[in-house]
């Protein structure tokens, strides 16, 4: 079994020994940082395919944590892969590095702003939360459907109100936002995530701004999206940030959207793969393909529906199957829960459903505005910085 263990303030290491909070650097992959820092290159050779394939998926900028010894070899290394893992790099007893995928040790807390329009309320909520994480969800969330030049005035309130992850003390990945509303021309307009995890206007029809198309027809899912999972044989915790889709080498491969392909190359865990950047800040992923189309190059645009390429079994993969992420602002969501149906709304069972969770919703929001002509409010977690790691298997290293 897995021991996890939290320790207080990194002050408190062993006086000799530095702690680092670093950002994963652009354009460096998981082997170069290893031969960068002096790790052994079987760090990555002599793991098993899949966690060799989520050495790709580290983003650029994320925060990951370094331990070194007064002698200034590194002890362990923390980089997180997505919002549940983590590659945990570790010297043993014998000194020998070892590396595992490991879950996350993350406190999230519920946060609240409401304020009156100053400027525009990007400017405004960056203002007062130092956050364009939580700017930019706000405006992206009504970005389809109100015009904030025309209709907004200066004094027209806000409330947002979301739940933050933290990690080590500091905010960590997107911000779920909850609800949000603005008041404009003496109208409120509301945004509601729902229990399906789609968001909803107060009339109950959905407001998801980005249309997913099936990027391999009559194709077979052999492998589902998970963020963790602990596998029952392998004793260990894997993911899988996509669907893979099992067809005929060969099979056209369309892009799930329209937008700009910003990678079109070859890579060693994913093979030949191609990324293409969406708007609203999705960008899909399409890997281990045979070949790409004439044409199809870093810069193109495309089109939903275009091929692009097609599937294969390039890179580290068992067999012919296009392996398809979708992301949002970085972050690796689940291609079957986004689907966009701009005239849906929500009737019988669900419907009802929804107006709970919008009257619980509501309550928060007008709990929010009657306090609204006091100073500026804005709930925020104080952070306490802490460094989360996980003993081995029998306690055989120390943890950070």
């Amino acid at each position: 079994m897995f021991r996890f263990g939290l320790l207080i303030f990194w002050p408190l290491f062993l006086y000799a020994s530095t702690f680092q909070d670093l950002k994963w650097k652009d354009g460096e992959t998981y082997l170069m940082f290893l031969d960068r820092v002096g790790l052994p290159q079987e760090l990555y050779y002599k793991i098993d395919k899949e966690d060799q394939k989520l050495t790709e998926e580290i983003r650029t900028g994320i925060a990951f944590q370094m331990l070194r010894d007064c002698n200034q070899t590194v002890e362990q290394v923390l980089i997180p892969i997505n919002d549940e893992l983590q590659l945990h790099l570790y010297r043993n007893s014998n000194a020998e590095y070892k590396v595992e995928a490991i879950p996350i040790i993350s406190d999230t807390r519920r946060e609240s702003l409401t304020i009156k329009i100053e400027n525009s309320p990007y400017k405004d909520i960056l203002k007062a939360t130092g956050s364009k994480r939580i700017a930019q969800a706000f405006v992206n969330s009504f970005k389809n459907s109100l015009n904030f030049r025309r209709d907004l005035r200066k004094g027209d309130p806000l409330v947002i109100i979301y739940d933050q992850k933290y990690r080590l003390g500091k905010p960590f990945s997107m911000p779920t936002l909850l609800v949000a509303m603005i008041e404009m021309r003496g109208k409120r307009h509301f945004v509601y995530l729902n229990e399906d995890e789609r968001y909803y206007d107060e009339k109950g029809a959905q407001v998801e701004g980005f249309l997913l198309a099936r990027p391999v027809r009559n194709a077979r899912v052999s492998s589902v999206f998970t963020k963790r999972r602990f596998h029952p044989v392998l004793k260990r915790y894997r993911a899988h940030l996509g669907i893979d889709y099992a067809a005929r080498r060969g099979t056209p491969i369309m892009a799930a959207g329209s937008g700009k392909i910003i990678f079109a190359g070859r890579t060693r865990g994913y093979g030949n793969l191609i990324k293409i950047r969406h708007s609203d800040g999705y960008m899909t992923l399409y890997a281990h393909q045979k070949s790409f189309k004439r044409g199809i190059k870093r810069g193109k645009y495309v089109k939903q529906g275009q091929v692009i390429g097609y599937v294969g079994t390039t890179g580290l993969s068992t067999g012919p199957h296009l392996h398809f992420g979708l992301y949002k602002n970085g972050r690796a969501i689940n291609p079957a829960r986004v689907v966009r149906v701009t005239t849906k709304k929500l009737t019988g069972k669900a419907r009802k459903s929804f107006l709970k969770v919008k009257k619980e919703l509501d309550i928060m929001v007008n709990e929010q505005l009657a306090s609204l002509d006091a100073p500026v409010k804005y709930e925020k977690f104080d952070p306490i910085y802490y460094i989360d790691a996980l003993a081995s298997r029998g306690g055989e290293h120390e943890t950070l």
